[in-house]
């Protein structure tokens, strides 16, 4: 791999991307060269076969722990056996996946395409001290996973959310972000869930916010925003609450986020995979570029419909 974020502020690799490639390797006692935080170019080497049983890894930074799990799911469901994995960094931070959307939105999808995946939360980690952790368990596949179709987003059914507050509670931010979610859809024909989690294991301060919504034709679509310094409670559910109804209004039968996340599970299932997209961003050309280069699968956007032609990649021995 070579010119590695090469546009991004701080090109290279950074302390999750490292971690999560060394993870890889050590699933199939494969072999990283050139590794380290910063590198532009490295060389993985990965092993013949792909270990089961428990791993640990900490990032050692606020990090996304979430990013390094999502790198793992697809390795670990080729695996000999199942894998518990526990990872320490961040789990809730901008420009990365969140711990509840993975959980809510990402996971049953993976779930309906035939992959047992679990995600359990130890403790949050927020920027900058991170010290968050999760356990992923993943059961090996006894087959290809199967393709992901959804052309219609049908009609909301429910809406339901998380928000979660570190150490807080004197400030009611939990609750506000729940009531100004609620105020702002009120609208709706559905009334939202909420669920007020107050925090008091991470070690320091944050905050974040996920929503979602099920429809009737078995989409999950979701929003999600970390806490920061500087941003209040109202914002947060501002910018949640947006996200949400702009992706619903554009059509999606996945979310802005999902629509790159699922792209190389498609890729790797059997059949023909078709949903479509709010918006077609850059990392969704990007995802499609790398598997029809490492896969040599098809690939095609109609509109706002995406459709994969998967590999039906199965376990080796």
């Amino acid at each position: 791999m070579v010119r590695i974020r090469e546009k991004r502020p701080k090109p290279g690799l950074r302390a999750q991307h490292l971690r999560a490639v060394t993870a890889c390797a050590a699933l199939s006692n494969g072999r990283v060269e050139g590794g380290e935080v910063g590198s532009r170019e490295i060389l993985y080497r990965p092993g013949p076969n792909i270990h089961s049983g428990m791993f640990r890894f900490d990032i050692g930074t606020a990090g996304s722990a979430c990013m390094a799990a999502f790198t793992l799911i697809p390795v670990a469901l080729h695996a000999d056996g199942p894998c518990t994995i526990s990872i320490r960094g961040g789990l809730f931070q901008d420009f990365a996946p969140g711990f509840f959307h993975m959980e809510r939105v990402l996971l049953p999808i993976l779930r309906y395409m035939g992959a047992d995946v679990a995600l359990k939360m130890i403790r949050p980690g927020y920027v900058p001290q991170g010290n968050g952790e999760l356990v992923i368990t993943v059961q090996p596949l006894k087959d290809s996973l199967k393709q992901f179709c959804r052309t219609e987003q049908g009609s909301v059914r429910d809406l339901q959310g998380v928000a979660l507050a570190s150490h807080l509670r004197e400030q009611n931010v939990a609750p506000r972000m729940a009531d100004r979610c609620r105020m702002l859809l009120q609208s709706r024909k559905v009334v939202p869930k909420i669920e007020v989690l107050e925090d008091s294991t991470a070690v320091q301060r944050g905050a974040a916010l996920t929503l979602w919504a099920s429809t009737t034709t078995g989409c999950i679509i979701g929003a999600d925003r970390a806490g920061k310094v500087g941003r209040t409670s109202e914002s947060i559910a501002d910018f949640v609450v947006k996200s949400l109804l702009e992706d619903l209004e554009a059509g999606g039968t996945v979310d802005r986020h999902l629509a790159d996340q699922v792209i190389l599970f498609a890729a790797l299932a059997e059949g023909r995979t078709r949903y479509r997209i709010p918006v077609v961003t850059e990392h969704v050309r990007a995802n499609l570029w790398l598997v029809e280069t490492m896969l040599r699968l098809r690939t095609r956007i109609e509109g706002n419909m995406l459709t994969i032609d998967g590999i039906g990649h199965k376990r080796v021995g």
